[in-house]
């Protein structure tokens, strides 16, 4: 019997057994291997993050085609090799070739580089959660393997958010309504004439 203790983040029911954390990728390059429908619906959170992408695959897209011709980030046709890992903050592989998978998240592994595995997340070293922006707030979830369940959690709290924000809203604009209100009550009584009293 092993009488262990489990630690934090382990036991059955702990949840996604990461550290989350925001990244600033602002000016820092950001490799992406491959360029096929998955790097395309993650390309514009990168982009939009302020990253320097660059994107290696001998199959483009024609939707990341049209970034690299609008200078949104930097396209090279060809096969990845282990070395282009090199000068990356962060790299997302969403390749079908496994073996071109593993062979590029074991570069970044032995170049302390997070790598992030879009066919199989376990085997990489960061997991992209479900986010959405709710104001000047992002929302994020890591689910222990389950996307579809994190994307239903990101838009219950996210849905719970606007709702508080839109109350706050509201209450905010009541009370400067009363203080207006208040303020011109004010101001009519300090202006209305004061009447004078006759001698008895």
């Amino acid at each position: 019997m092993n009488d262990a203790p489990t630690a934090p983040g382990q036991g059955d029911d702990a949840g996604s057994p990461v550290y989350m954390a925001g990244l600033d990728l602002r000016g820092r390059r950001v490799l992406v291997v491959g360029a096929g429908r998955v790097a395309a619906r993650r390309l514009p959170a990168l982009l939009a993050a302020g990253a320097q992408v660059e994107v290696v695959a001998p199959q483009i897209t024609d939707a990341i085609r049209e970034l690299a011709s609008a200078d949104a980030l930097v396209l090279h046709e060809r096969a990845v090799t282990p070395d282009d890992v090199e000068g990356a903050w962060y790299v997302l592989v969403a390749t079908q070739d496994v073996a071109v998978n593993d062979a590029i998240s074991a570069a970044c592994e032995r170049a302390h580089i997070f790598c992030v595995r879009a066919d199989h997340a376990p085997s990489g070293t960061a997991w992209t959660p479900a986010t959405q922006r709710v104001g000047e707030f992002t929302v994020g979830v890591l689910g222990n393997r389950d996307p579809r369940g994190s994307m239903r959690v990101r838009d219950m709290v996210a849905g719970l958010l606007r709702e508080a924000q839109t109350r706050e809203a509201q209450a905010g604009e009541a009370q400067a309504g009363e203080e207006q209100a208040g303020e011109a009550q004010t101001r009519e009584v300090q202006t209305r004439p004061a009447r004078s009293r006759r001698p008895r």
